[in-house]
């Protein structure tokens, strides 16, 4: 892998030069974009700023689109958010954060970082589907939770010797899938996040609770006190939107 990824990343030449370039412009253009109501050409820059994907065999095209997929998700994120919101302000606050993610939080390799980008793309990116395409068919939203939730299982697993990487992907897409299609019938945005929906929030809190438990358990760090108090704490979090949420026969 260290060797496909020197040829997607040149440290020198015109390659590397133009790369750094449009990573510093991106947010930049994308907010102008989306400023002359031409978000179209915004999601065209998103995906052309990619383009290194591509800069290898076609046998590496499906390992470097997995690679790259938790980017491309945070980057759509954004520009839904952007395009959504009803202030230049706000515009420019979600192009700054896109910005941090794409210069601090992207290039870090570490463990606990690209957990961290997992954990990130999972939640803008579900967030970001309910928010633009709530009032969808729940089977369109089910396929895209399961989506989302796969590839950000295949990132977080990426910097871990795990032999079920791929079963456990699945299986928690399909766990992703499996609540989008029970919380969509019941699709509830809380007042006080403004644009969190409860399947984003519930998927959230359990991802970041089972994650937790797997990374201090590969770290040699997990302890039977922490395991039961991150357990009780996910659980209570849990307990307390099933309880607070209304469930009557309509979406909010």
């Amino acid at each position: 892998m260290r060797r496909i990824t020197n040829k997607i990343k040149p440290k020198k030449g015109l390659a590397n030069v133009v790369h750094l370039v449009l990573t510093f412009l991106l947010p930049i253009l994308v907010f102008v974009m989306v400023r002359i109501n031409f978000a179209q050409m915004a999601l065209v820059l998103i995906l052309v700023s990619k383009w290194r994907m591509f800069a290898v065999k076609p046998r590496h095209w499906p390992a470097n689109i997995r690679a790259n997929a938790i980017d491309i998700i945070v980057g759509v994120s954004f520009l839904v958010f952007m395009v959504q919101s009803g202030s230049q302000f706000m515009q420019l606050i979600w192009a700054v954060l896109y910005g941090v993610w794409l210069l601090l939080i992207k290039p870090n390799s570490s463990v606990l970082a690209v957990a961290t980008q997992a954990l990130i793309g999972q939640f803008v990116g579900l967030t970001a589907l309910f928010l633009r395409f709530g009032d969808a068919s729940t089977i369109y939203l089910v396929a895209a939770a399961w989506w989302i939730c796969y590839l950000a299982a295949r990132h977080f697993f990426a910097s871990f010797d795990e032999p079920l990487t791929r079963f456990l992907s699945y299986l928690w897409g399909y766990f992703g899938a499996a609540m989008v299609w029970i919380l969509s019938h019941w699709l509830l945005f809380y007042p006080s996040t403004g644009a969190i929906a409860q399947p984003t929030l519930m998927i959230s809190v359990i991802s970041f609770g089972l994650g937790t438990l797997y990374y201090l358990d590969e770290t040699d760090r997990l302890s039977v006190f922490y395991r039961r108090q991150i357990l009780f704490i996910m659980s209570a979090i849990i307990v307390i939107l099933i309880v607070l949420s209304d469930w009557g026969d309509k979406t909010i």
